[in-house]
């Protein structure tokens, strides 16, 4: 069993991720899953990143922190598009970190001020004509983490939408996002 912090994407906290929290949950893990957003949502992900940048990120990063402050060290930290920000600043600078696993975006390291850790493993995803993963920059942070690691892996999905694991979205591919699931199953079962 793994301690699991599930962040959610712009949209908000969705009922496609709760389902995806669930899931995990089904497999025996600790999961968590912190709404930075206070119970809102959004039906256009435009909506919700301007919400975002309403609130501001470095104050939606610092929700993340709080939600595990008080918690265990020994987490993997999970973020969805926007959730990468938390998820990814928290393994990358907090002792303990088990494992990350970013979907749909990754975040240069050197925005943390750190590189990745040695020894804690990452999966990032997304689709490989994700213009969003592909023109913000997000590609190439997530191959210079590939390329400076043995243990980060970067998967390539067949399609161009973003949101492609969230069940409650247009945007869901199931197949894609049965891929998926598989491998983050995997890689938790791994640490677990």
């Amino acid at each position: 069993m793994a301690r699991v912090v599930v962040f959610h994407h712009a949209q908000g906290l969705t009922d496609g991720i709760r389902s995806f929290a669930d899931e995990l949950r089904a497999d025996g893990h600790d999961v968590t899953v912190p709404d930075l957003y206070d119970g809102a949502t959004f039906d256009s992900l435009d909506a919700g990143v301007a919400h975002a940048e309403q609130i501001g990120f470095g104050t939606l990063v610092g929700r993340g922190r709080d939600a595990v402050d008080v918690g265990p060290a020994e987490v993997v930290y999970l973020g969805f598009s926007l959730g990468v920000l938390p998820a990814q600043m928290l393994a990358q600078t907090r002792p303990g970190a088990q494992g990350a696993l970013l979907c749909h975006s990754c975040i240069p390291t050197a925005e943390f001020d750190v590189p990745w850790p040695q020894g804690v493993p990452v999966q990032i995803h997304a689709m490989d004509g994700d213009e969003l993963f592909r023109s913000d920059g997000d590609l190439d942070a997530a191959r210079d983490i590939v390329a400076s690691n043995d243990d980060a892996e970067l998967f390539l999905y067949p399609g161009d939408r973003h949101l492609f694991t969230d069940s409650s979205l247009a945007a869901y591919d199931r197949d894609a996002a049965a891929q998926l699931n598989r491998r983050v199953r995997a890689f938790l079962a791994g640490i677990g």
